[in-house]
């Protein structure tokens, strides 16, 4: 029976995750996953493609998200008192215009000096209602697209054998930075075909495949490009029809509640893979 092994949720776009052993699922994805973004002074988003240093920011969150502490590698910790009903602004991402609530001074001031860049916080309003793409609709946050980004174990040894076998050395975890990590499916890249997915009392509905870009190649821990790795390998085997490398699956919420880690998984609509 495949299970749940790993919940993470990332607060605020492009910055580090949270593992967490259960997590309460929303509309838009697990509780808290990015409900923030760091944008320029223009208002576009800034992503580690550009900024890999987002990398070694760590946001914490408070549970009922009334609080947001950052910390970083040499830096103080950064205490925001989280505004959710502030003046609204207009923010980019990828070219659409969405509204975000400004977190204020402090908060640019602090990030502006670990990126070396003038940057501003801004948060998800209440009032959101972005639409999401793909075979299910849905909706998220300020995710790049869909709420949730499923990977199996299986689907993640593959790799690992095959950058064994050019060389290389097996990537982390947090090179992928997937909400939930699935196991107990035999065959590698499962999660393409799995349409349907009860989990708990939850439902997900397939959207699309995960179609990768250059965040996996920046190690997360140092906030540096560490490439060619994973695309050079990935490229190699799993080429998608519409462009790009493929690895992992994004799916919409269908229906909320709790995920806890060790949650059995299961398929109740399976289809062929996009691929």
């Amino acid at each position: 029976m495949a299970r749940v092994v790993a919940l993470s949720y990332y607060p605020v776009k492009g910055c580090a995750g949270t593992s967490v052993p259960e997590a309460l699922l929303t509309p838009a994805g697990l509780a808290h996953d990015r409900d923030f973004m760091v944008v320029g002074e223009e208002g576009v988003y800034r992503t580690q493609r550009r900024d890999p240093l987002l990398a070694v920011i760590r946001p914490l969150i408070a549970p009922d998200g009334g609080h947001l502490t950052l910390t970083a590698p040499g830096a103080e910790s950064l205490h925001v008192r989280v505004d959710t009903s502030g003046t609204r602004r207009k923010v980019d991402l990828f070219g659409t215009a969405y509204q975000g609530i400004d977190q204020g001074d402090e908060a640019a001031d602090w990030l502006s000096a670990r990126l070396g860049a003038r940057s501003r916080l801004v948060r998800v309003p209440p009032e959101h209602s972005r639409v999401t793409d793909g075979l299910t609709p849905g909706t998220s946050g300020y995710a790049d697209s869909c709420a949730l980004h499923v990977i199996s174990r299986a689907t993640l040894d593959l790799l690992a054998t095959k950058l064994i076998d050019r060389g290389a050395r097996p990537l982390p975890l947090d090179r992928f930075r997937p909400n939930l990590v699935i196991d107990g499916w035999d065959d590698p890249h499962t999660e393409d075909r799995a349409h349907r997915l009860r989990i708990g009392t939850t439902e997900l509905g397939y959207a699309k495949l995960a179609i990768r870009c250059a965040v996996t190649l920046v190690d997360q821990q140092a906030g540096t490009r560490a490439g060619p790795e994973p695309l050079r390998t990935l490229a190699g085997y799993r080429r998608a029809a519409q462009g790009g490398v493929a690895f992992g699956t994004k799916y919409a919420v269908l229906r909320p509640g709790r995920v806890t880690v060790g949650d059995e998984v299961d398929v109740t609509v399976w289809r062929e893979s996009e691929l």
